[in-house]
């Protein structure tokens, strides 16, 4: 019998630790190639823009092996290697997205509405109702901001404390275990000099959250070297101050190395435990990462880095180094895993399959485009029949007909060039392709302009308003909406509101005065400075099944955290698809004409 070896918190054979590392490296050689096969697919016109996750690849497989049901990613978009471990995206889909295919079936992480490599999963069914997300794997959709992924972790992350402590919510069984769950966010090395990371870091040490925070540094914010993006040139030493120190808060901070294996997997494992078993944020700083094709398909990185640094890179490619741990004997095996050709057969295989599932994407993406474009010809022919323009009604046909990749805009481009022709004409077929243009117009409105708004039928605008009754009697206002708060808060256990002010003296105008008291810290609680958290920590928060209402205490305080608002939360309907929901109430106030004081309130 073999000797067990240590793989993934378990003892296995030496068969399945086989099968698990040449199943990784066929992972690692499919996400490469493709990245290589999607910056051509760009190159050559039929995507409008790629950026992609090589050199990341091997990072991102282990720590996709200790996600597990029920946590949460808050990434960005180089992250397609962790979503294709975790079974989230297919090659298949991941093409489809590059084609931006407006079919959820095909393309289900925003239906075409993100440039490609913006991930989530589906968290609510067709009728808004929430999906058991205990029992699988979950990522928020992702936004293009640099850093601006940070603040909805920092929500991701506290509810599962709340999870934990708020003993009420324990019948939310299909939103939490217990809050054993935790959030992994990741970024890239450049992005977080942006201001919201560091806001994000801090709220996630003060809360004291069970998030997992990656950073790839692979030492470039796209032509600009890290000397002049972050402090000491390492964003783990800047951290330092952060590191938890005996019984204090903070942050458990890792380093490791992004093309050695045996470093990634006990440092993961290390961090991962770390924050699962005492619910405390960690950071895992992954250095020496490489970007083979540059920062996306509008650049060079040949432009930038020096002959010595290209080398290096292609020397230190994680799937390289991996090939060769492989090979070697410095692994726990004290031998090769396997043969040279083994290893060959599947980056052939992988070559192979890889272009195979972008040419069934691509002919997916096309086919109801040729349909489209079979019906507009058909409408065209039988205008033509009775029309003074019929040569160059035909010559709009021939046109159509001669386009073998066509798209959405070719047809109906054509279309209304056509019905210009027939402007001063009385054509009895005009009508009937009028009809069949708006039924067209109704089609593509669902493939790229539904669900901007929510369109459950829990949605705010589908609830019919009540009028007020009023009384002879007078009551002081702060009154009536603290005695609508003691209300819901009583109706439902999962609501819970937070903000500048608000916990102990129960907001500046007392509107929440004594809440805290009667309902409890976990559910009326005051947080530091930091608008744009503050509205982050509601998104995560509602992502996850709660009901928060994040305050902003003044009007003028928006400004922070406007970003937040417009690119992450008012658009989360519209770039799922209606996917996912984020049931989020925000309060503030106005401030009686005395912003000015502020400095530039609006």
């Amino acid at each position: 019998m073999s000797k067990p070896i240590t793989l993934s918190n378990k003892e296995v054979n030496k068969n399945e630790f086989i099968n698990e590392i040449l199943n990784d490296y066929k992972l690692l050689c499919t996400s490469r190639e493709a990245s290589l096969l999607g910056r051509k697919e760009v190159l050559t016109g039929k995507a409008k823009f790629g950026i992609f996750g090589d050199g990341k690849e091997l990072a991102q497989l282990v720590m996709a092996k200790f996600f597990k049901n029920g946590d949460f990613r808050s990434g960005y978009y180089r992250d397609q290697t962790f979503m294709m471990a975790i079974k989230e995206l297919s090659v298949k889909q991941f093409f489809a997205g590059l084609y931006a295919h407006t079919d959820l079936e095909k393309e289900p992480h925003s239906g075409g509405r993100q440039m490609g490599g913006h991930f989530s999963t589906r968290s609510v069914d067709n009728d808004g109702k929430w999906m058991d997300l205990v029992n699988r794997k979950n990522s928020s959709s992702d936004i293009s901001c640099t850093a601006a992924q940070m603040p909805r972790l920092i929500g991701l992350g506290l509810a599962s404390k709340i999870y934990r402590k708020n003993k009420n919510l324990k019948d939310f069984n299909k939103f939490s275990n217990n809050g054993n769950e935790v959030a992994f966010g990741t970024i890239g090395d450049a992005s977080t000099s942006e201001g919201i990371f560091w806001e994000s870091i801090n709220a996630a040490a003060v809360l004291e959250i069970p998030i997992v925070m990656s950073v790839w540094d692979d030492g470039y914010g796209i032509s600009v070297p890290k000397k002049y993006q972050t402090t000491k040139e390492s964003i783990s030493d800047a951290l330092s101050g952060f590191e938890i120190e005996g019984n204090s808060n903070g942050i458990k901070i890792f380093k490791c190395n992004g093309w050695d294996y045996p470093s990634l997997f006990s440092t993961y494992k290390k961090a991962v435990n770390f924050t699962r078993d005492f619910h405390k944020p960690s950071l895992v700083h992954v250095e020496e990462i490489t970007q083979p094709q540059g920062h996306s398909t509008s650049g060079s990185h040949e432009r930038y880095k020096s002959k010595d640094r290209l080398s290096w890179e292609s020397e230190y490619d994680c799937i390289k180094q991996f090939k060769k741990w492989i090979l070697s004997s410095s692994n726990a095996m004290n031998e090769p895993i396997c043969n040279l050709e083994t290893l060959e057969t599947i980056e052939n295989d992988a070559k192979i399959e890889v272009k195979t599932q972008s040419k069934l994407a691509w002919s997916e993406f096309l086919e109801p485009n040729k349909i489209l474009l079979n019906e507009c010809c058909s409408q065209l022919e039988k205008m033509a029949k009775e029309s003074s323009q019929k040569n160059n009604i035909l010559k709009n046909i021939k046109d159509l007909r001669s386009i073998k990749e066509p798209i959405k805009k070719d047809v109906f481009a054509k279309f209304r060039e056509t019905l210009f022709l027939l402007r001063n004409e009385k054509n009895e077929y005009k009508t009937s392709a009028l009809k069949w243009f708006k039924e067209q117009e109704s089609v593509q409105y669902e493939n790229y302009n539904s669900t901007l708004y929510s369109e459950f039928i829990t949605s705010s605008i589908k609830i019919d308003a009540v009028d007020p009754k009023f009384s002879d009697s007078k009551t002081d206002g702060r009154i009536i909406l603290k005695n609508n708060f003691i209300a819901l808060f009583e109706k439902y256990p999962e609501l819970l509101t937070f903000g500048e002010d608000t916990g102990i003296i129960g907001g500046v105008n007392q509107v929440m005065e004594g809440l805290q008291e009667k309902f409890g810290e976990l559910r009326v609680f005051d947080s530091g400075i930091r608008e744009t958290t503050i509205i982050g920590q509601g998104i995560g928060l509602a992502l996850r099944g709660l009901r928060p209402i994040a305050e902003i205490q003044y009007l003028d305080y928006l400004l922070y955290c406007i970003q937040t608002m417009s690119d992450d939360l008012a658009s989360l309907s519209y770039r799922t698809k209606g996917t996912q929901k984020c049931p989020l109430i925000i309060r503030t106030r106005g401030h009686r004409l005395e912003g000015i004081w502020h400095a530039g309130s609006p």
